[in-house]
This record gives structure tokens, C-alpha cells and sequence, in this order.
């Protein structure tokens, strides 16, 4: 019993801190928020049902790490290299019919991914994209050819 009343504590204790460190939309979670979520459910975890059974304890490391990320995102929001470096930039894996085969490698994405989130996105054909570009957030995006571009990418 004793072991759910501190799940309940901590299951309360993990959502105040995740209100009050801030919040966007699954989708939009940079790689460095996922390490957050994890590390931050890790420690409650240890506190619930590990040989650690302070919960005190446990609430000093969550709070110690809740407010090291309140840093790191202050910093992230006043200095844009530092928010490059933390959560990195989105990088272009097609643009102009081009694929750029050597960040599509280092990334680990496969020219039929890319298809995939076109296709996602209403886009039959490789000639209907105008960029896909991987964001931050592991999403890809595609920017159609628009009217006012031609197949080669120029100003009609």
C-alpha cells in the first residue's frame, strides 16, 4: 500500500513539475525535451519502487533537474547558437529535385521516407516537392512546388 500511495504522490508531484517547466505539443519535442521526460520519470521511479525509498529525496532530484532545464530553456530563449547547439537545425534532404544524399546518410533517412511524408502530405510525385526538410523535431516537412516556382526551382 505504501508503495501506491508514493505512486499517486509522484504521479501528481511529475505533473506539477512538467506544468510548471513549461510545455508544447508532442510533436514539436526537441530530442533534448524526450531526455527530459525520461530522465525526470527515471528518478521517480527509483524513488517509488527502488532500494531508495526517500521520497524527499527523490522530489530534491526532480526539482533539481526541473530547474536545471529552466535554465538550459532561458538560455536556449536569449541566445540562438546555444539553442542551435542544444536542439540542433532543421537540415534540407531534398531541394529542387536534388536529393543531398550525404545528410540523408549521416541522418539514417531513406529517400522513401521522405516519399512517405509527401505522400502524407497529399504528394504523389517527386516532382510536385519543391524542399523536404528534416525539422528539430524529427518531423519531416515538404514545401511543394508552388505556381509562382517552375520545375527548376526559378521565379515564373
Amino acid at each position: 500500500m505504501d508503495a501506491a500511495i508514493r505512486a499517486v504522490l509522484g504521479y501528481f508531484f511529475l505533473i506539477l513539475v512538467v506544468r510548471v517547466v513549461g510545455r508544447r505539443p508532442g510533436k514539436q519535442l526537441t530530442p533534448f525535451e524526450f531526455v527530459l521526460i525520461f530522465f525526470i520519470g527515471g528518478l521517480a521511479l527509483t524513488a517509488i519502487v527502488g532500494d531508495e525509498r526517500s521520497f524527499t529525496n527523490a522530489i530534491c532530484q526532480v526539482v533539481a533537474v526541473a530547474l536545471a532545464h529552466y535554465a538550459i530553456t532561458w538560455t536556449r530563449s536569449r541566445y540562438a547558437r546555444f539553442a542551435r547547439l542544444v536542439d540542433g537545425t532543421p537540415l534540407i534532404l531534398l531541394e529542387r529535385h536534388e536529393w543531398r544524399t550525404q545528410t540523408l546518410e549521416r541522418m539514417h533517412i531513406a529517400d522513401a521516407d521522405v516519399m512517405f511524408a509527401a505522400r502524407d502530405h497529399g504528394i504523389s510525385s517527386l516532382s510536385e516537392i519543391d524542399q523536404a526538410i528534416l525539422e528539430r523535431n524529427g518531423d519531416i516537412s515538404i514545401l511543394p512546388v508552388t505556381e509562382t516556382t517552375d520545375a527548376h526551382g526559378m521565379q515564373a
